[in-house]
């Protein structure tokens, strides 16, 4: 087995599907314009031909929202707006992504992946050595995974076609403060090894 995973970030139905409570007001225009969840699937496939791990990271909180944190700008509202409720279609990955049973499921309840999360014990056990991630946000969730990886030892990749924030100029921004902590890559160029 491949010592490498991919990991998808944050693409559940709230926030990367047209019928999710966060998709219209956030990253319909991104997701649509820059095809994250096409470019993503083609990603997943080729990645499981090659023998890689797929994980699939999701924000989520109890239905009392008791791990939500009430002085975030980005979680606080979740309560009120009856987002990211766990349990919930809405914080189930996009279907057309095509999950599988044994791929990983990690819940995180912060913007990071490995805050309060299996994550780290997962990727240790695994004997993972490289990350290949992508995912929603750029300038949120995925420049959480690649620094905090980077930091841990991890060899990170960044499959940038398979990304967006809430505007191009974002994601752009992103992307240029994260050349320093990975390789870039696309679906179509990424040799997954």
């Amino acid at each position: 087995m491949s010592t490498s995973i991919y990991l998808v970030l944050d693409m559940e139905n709230d926030l990367v599907h047209a019928d999710g409570a966060n998709y219209k007001a956030a990253y319909a225009e991104q997701v649509e314009a820059r095809r994250i969840v096409p470019n993503t699937r083609a990603a997943i496939d080729k990645a499981r031909a090659a023998g890689l791990r797929i994980g699939f990271v999701r924000v989520g909180f109890s239905p009392d929202y008791r791990e939500c944190p009430p002085n975030s700008p980005i979680f606080s509202a979740a309560r009120t707006r009856g987002v990211f409720q766990l349990g919930t279609w809405g914080t189930q990955t996009h279907p057309d992504l095509g999950q599988q049973a044994g791929d990983f499921d990690i819940v995180k309840h912060r913007v990071s992946p490995f805050y309060a999360t299996s994550l780290e014990a997962i990727l240790r056990a695994q004997g993972t050595t490289r990350i290949y991630c992508s995912g929603v946000s750029t300038n949120a969730v995925v420049q959480a995974m690649v620094r905090e990886g980077h930091d841990r030892d991890f060899e990170m990749v960044l499959l940038e076609d398979c990304c967006c924030a809430p505007s191009a100029e974002e994601h752009a921004n992103a992307v240029q403060g994260l050349k320093r902590f990975c390789q870039l890559s696309s679906s179509r160029e990424v040799a997954f090894s």
